[in-house]
Parts: C-alpha cells; sequence; structure tokens
C-alpha cells in the first residue's frame, strides 16, 4: 500500500504542512503502508528542505525505516516504513 501527500495546496501554510506531514505518517503506520510519496513539488527547493527538516525529527526519525529522494523527479520524497 502506498499513500500519498501533495503539498501543492498548502505549500506556504506552515502549521498546516507539519500538520499534513505527520497525519499522513501516523496514517501510514496504522495502515500499515510500506510507502509514503510526498510530493512537495520542485519550484525554489525550499518546500523540499522542511519535508526533510521534519523527517530528519528526532521525535519523527524513529517512525520511519527510511527516506528517498527522487532520482528522476526533484519534486518528489518517497518514505518507506518497516511493516511492524
Amino acid at each position: 500500500m502506498k499513500l500519498t501527500l501533495d503539498l501543492h495546496d498548502i505549500y506556504n501554510r506552515g502549521d498546516d504542512i507539519d500538520r499534513a506531514l505527520r497525519g499522513v505518517i501516523d496514517e501510514a503506520i496504522a495502515k500499515k503502508a510500506k510507502l509514503v510519496e510526498i510530493i512537495p513539488g520542485k519550484g525554489s527547493g525550499q518546500l523540499k528542505k522542511r519535508v526533510l527538516r521534519f523527517l530528519d525529527r528526532k521525535d519523527i526519525k524513529p517512525l520511519y525505516h527510511r527516506v528517498e529522494k527522487d532520482s528522476h523527479n526533484f519534486g518528489r520524497v518517497f518514505v518507506h516504513f518497516r511493516p511492524k
């Protein structure tokens, strides 16, 4: 199962971004999803950096297995989960 979070609609609302990211991670854990695709878009790269900083937080990092930046599409980040 793969979940997708597109951040285009909330790119300039910081609290909404963090809430959406936390929500999709919690949903992935609850549904035992193996993959979450986060789409910050290409733009200036600031939103992607914010997503990566969020994923690197000490309270978030233990919740997933690894992060993969799409080598073919700069505007996508994949978060991999191990089923428990």
